[in-house]
């Protein structure tokens, strides 16, 4: 009977890449559908980051640090190297602003090698019928972040440029001509391709994270299907438990390549962002 009423592959997956959220989506924009738990692990993994931050900050020592202390220190350190390789303005936002996201797009790339269904089993027995753990796996969450930077991108744009300097940036490039009639004619062609690739950032930012730790955590599940679709039946035969090391093999060679891609995605983040504030405060 429990092998009878156990989900299948296909929904097994549908239930693991479903939100706990208020309400079911009508279209494909809703903005009145609340993820509860991407709301949740956000505000739990950006306290996580303040706290530990703050924890080490408050006992660090000039003597020997402790492990800690010394991991902390060489990441604000590579932050910081970072932001001066790439960032030529002056701005004291600019090196907390490209930590803050390392360490939280990190935070939320790491909820990916919680095994898949531990959260999920112990909210179920709370209750809740669904638990998303984690945050980049949700283009509301990705696309907010992104939304964030490309505001400050505009606003840098102003402050450095002014109005009319990022208009002409617009629509005075990259085409540009010394006949007046002829510079006013691609105004519009300049402005439409500015446009496009102006939009684009904070596009691709989301999509970017998105798209890879998605991908991430559907190769976590389908390994799990493995499992799953052979039930206990497995534990009866040499076969069977050779599959089970197998696919414990592999999810562990997935995790460790995972563990690369989750922080080459926070870096690729982090990195971007102070690009393109550097481009903001550019004249050219």
């Amino acid at each position: 009977m429990a092998a009878e009423n156990a989900p299948g592959a296909t929904e097994y997956i549908l239930h693991h890449q479903t939100f706990l959220s208020n309400k079911a989506p009508h279209g494909i924009i809703d903005f009145s559908v609340i993820n509860y738990d991407t709301v949740f692990f956000s505000v739990l993994l950006a306290l996580v980051f303040f706290g530990l931050f703050r924890w080490v900050a408050r006992r660090a020592t000039t003597g020997v640090p402790a492990l800690t202390q010394n991991i902390i220190e060489w990441i604000v350190e590579k932050v910081d190297e970072q932001v001066r390789d790439t960032f030529h303005g002056t701005s004291r936002l600019i090196a907390p602003l490209a930590l803050t996201i390392f360490c939280w797009v990190f935070l939320f790339n790491f909820m990916d090698l919680v095994p898949v269904d531990l959260l999920p089993a112990a909210a179920h027995g709370a209750g809740l019928g669904h638990l998303k753990v984690v945050p980049s796996t949700d283009l509301n969450a990705t696309f907010a972040l992104s939304l964030t930077v490309f505001i400050l991108i505009i606003f840098y744009s102003l402050k450095m440029k002014g109005p009319i300097g990022f208009i002409s940036e617009l629509t005075l490039q990259p085409f540009s001509a010394r006949n007046k009639l002829v510079q006013a004619l691609l105004v519009p062609v300049n402005f439409l391709l500015e446009s496009v690739t102006f939009l684009a950032r904070p596009i691709s930012l989301s999509l970017r994270l998105y798209g890879n730790l998605y991908a991430g955590e559907m190769i976590f599940l389908l390994i799990a299907v493995l499992t799953l679709s052979r039930g206990f039946h497995a534990l009866t035969s040499i076969g069977g438990w050779l599959g089970i090391l197998g696919q414990f093999l592999l999810g562990f060679i997935w995790t460790g390549f995972h563990i690369l891609i989750i922080t080459i995605q926070a870096f690729i983040f982090a990195v971007l962002t102070v690009v393109y504030l550097s481009m903001a405060h550019e004249h050219h």
